[in-house]
């Protein structure tokens, strides 16, 4: 049987003469200092995870190079989610050219920009319409207070395949509220909208085995179906602060709601179909 996949790695390199830092980031900021393809496969391989997801680190901005590298070296095992400057008139072809080189989605994280007006925009129009017509994944790093935004962009962007990252980050700077949640839930109604279930050690109580996280997820399971559902580690920061086994572990070992395809489907195939 094909192994599990995770869709959330970031990876980087002290190598900054052939991949330099972005401006505004200096190396002693990087924790760790390096994460390489070759550590995140030493932390996952035991745990049957044989694909991953690698996510564009924001050290180095818009140049993808070092995660298109990782991807070159091993295609059967890499896939990638690249950044571009969504207010660029050349994102859309840069877009296209990203997935020539085994890129499959791309990441919009707003910052410092109003919550309710964080994916305004006609460069993320174009952004929307492009991923639209080439079923590219507009995967969405925003928090709780960004989901109406989200909700407007979905509706009028039906068309276009759109990953939440880490349960929209529900339980990260305070408790998981029924509004929160209600909020995300209310996503399902698009169709292309997924959600990956990610990041645990950064929510609620943030600390293994998370079964404080079972409510949640069981919602957002029992709303969007477990082949709208994907697990991601989003290493190195969840191995920094518990091993790779916990973060995978809560679903593939711990909640008795989960049948065996449930776990096919938010394990390996909603990735497989969404990125590879």
């Amino acid at each position: 049987m094909p192994g599990f996949v995770d869709t959330h790695v970031h990876i980087w390199t002290d190598k900054f003469e052939a991949y330099p830092l972005a401006k505004g980031f200096k190396a002693e900021e990087m924790s760790p200092r390096v994460f390489t393809s070759g550590d995140v496969l030493h932390h996952a391989t035991p745990e049957g995870v044989t694909r991953i997801v690698l996510v564009q680190m924001s050290y180095y901005g818009f140049d993808n190079s070092y995660l298109l590298e990782a991807i070159r070296r091993q295609p059967e095992v890499f896939r990638g989610v690249a950044v571009v400057d969504w207010n660029s008139p050349e994102a859309e072809a840069r877009m296209l050219s990203l997935v020539r080189e085994g890129v499959r989605g791309f990441r919009i994280f707003p910052q410092n920009v109003p919550a309710e007006s964080c994916l305004d925009g006609d460069g993320l129009d174009r952004m929307f319409r492009c991923a639209a017509k080439e079923n590219l994944a507009l995967c969405l790093l925003v928090n709780p207070e960004a989901l109406p935004a989200v909700r407007r962009r979905c509706a009028a962007f039906p068309e276009t395949p759109v990953v939440i990252d880490h349960l929209a980050r529900l339980g990260m700077a305070g408790p998981i509220t029924e509004s929160d949640a209600a909020a995300l839930c209310a996503l399902a109604r698009y169709p292309k909208v997924k959600v990956k279930v990610s990041a645990f050690y950064a929510l609620g109580e943030k600390k293994p085995p998370h079964l404080d996280l079972a409510p949640l997820v069981k919602r957002v399971y029992e709303t969007f179906g477990p082949k709208r559902l994907m697990w991601g580690s989003d290493c190195p920061f969840q191995v920094q602060k518990e091993t790779y086994a916990d973060g995978i572990s809560l679903l593939r070992d711990r909640l008795d709601f989960f049948s065996a395809e449930d776990k096919e489907w938010i394990l390996r195939r909603t990735a497989e179909e969404t990125f590879f």
